[in-house]
């Protein structure tokens, strides 16, 4: 795996990861009770966003250095999961 590659598949997981867990604990500026001028009564609080962004990194960094082990120490490769190969050759 190549530097580019790991950079970007952890960029991959960690918004994935942060997508996953935007909705648990969802609490609007409205139901704090601290709403910001000039935005909806609906957008998220921003200290719950803060620490959404730790733990999302935190997650995403140990999924990713179990996908980059297995990648790296399995030899897996694209050519050994590409099971459509055989029919196109």
């Amino acid at each position: 795996m190549t530097i580019t590659g790991a950079i970007v598949l952890y960029a991959v997981i960690w918004f994935m990861t942060l997508l996953t867990i935007f909705p648990i604990g969802y609490v609007s500026q409205e139901e704090a009770g601290e709403v910001a001028p000039g935005r909806p009564l609906g957008a998220l609080s921003g200290r719950r966003f803060k620490r959404m962004r730790l733990h999302a990194t935190v997650i995403s960094t140990l999924l990713w250095a179990v996908v980059c082990g297995i990648i790296m120490y399995s030899g897996l490769t694209m050519e050994s999961i590409d099971w459509t190969r055989r029919w196109r050759e």
